[in-house]
């Protein structure tokens, strides 16, 4: 075969132009291209750099904030309990000083009432009792034909209703 023939004669000449080319590819990504990928690794690794530290501003900035607002809820929190607690404290007040108001009308109506009802049943007394001295003369009038007077008479109605 011819091509296995020639392989000695030029195989030299490969070896030779192989190791031009590897050179060339050596120097050319060597020298040109790993810097500007070094300098693009030295970028990314300063933006990362700086991105966790802002990251980490921004972290204690949040968590600064949220102890603030976790402190100002608590604060509310405190003067609504005591707002509430002053209030109720008010409007017990004003509710005892309602039912005072109320209990010393209903005393006052109630002494007044039972006045009204002792007086009415001391005139209902007093009319029965008149009644029931006139009753008892008409009655011994017509039984038995004496005729009671009137002092006599009540003097016993009043003797029966003290005994009942």
């Amino acid at each position: 075969m011819p091509q296995l023939s020639q392989i000695g004669e030029i195989y030299a000449s490969q070896l030779f132009w192989l190791a031009i080319v590897f050179a060339l590819i050596y120097f050319g990504i060597g020298r040109a291209m790993v810097p500007k990928i070094e300098r693009t690794i030295d970028d990314r690794d300063a933006r990362i750099a700086g991105d966790l530290d802002a990251a980490e501003s921004a972290r204690v900035a949040a968590s600064t904030l949220d102890h603030d607002y976790h402190a100002g809820l608590d604060a509310a929190r405190s003067t609504a309990l005591r707002d509430i607690t002053e209030a109720k404290a008010k409007a017990t007040a004003a509710s005892e000083k309602r039912v005072k108001a109320g209990d010393a009308k209903l005393v006052t109506a109630l002494a007044e009432a039972t006045a009204r009802i002792g007086a009415s049943r001391d005139s209902a007394m007093t009319e029965i009792e008149a009644a029931t001295v006139e009753a008892v003369q008409d009655i011994v009038a017509k039984l038995s034909g004496v005729k009671v007077d009137r002092a006599t008479a009540a003097a016993k109605v009043k003797a029966e209703l003290a005994h009942g």
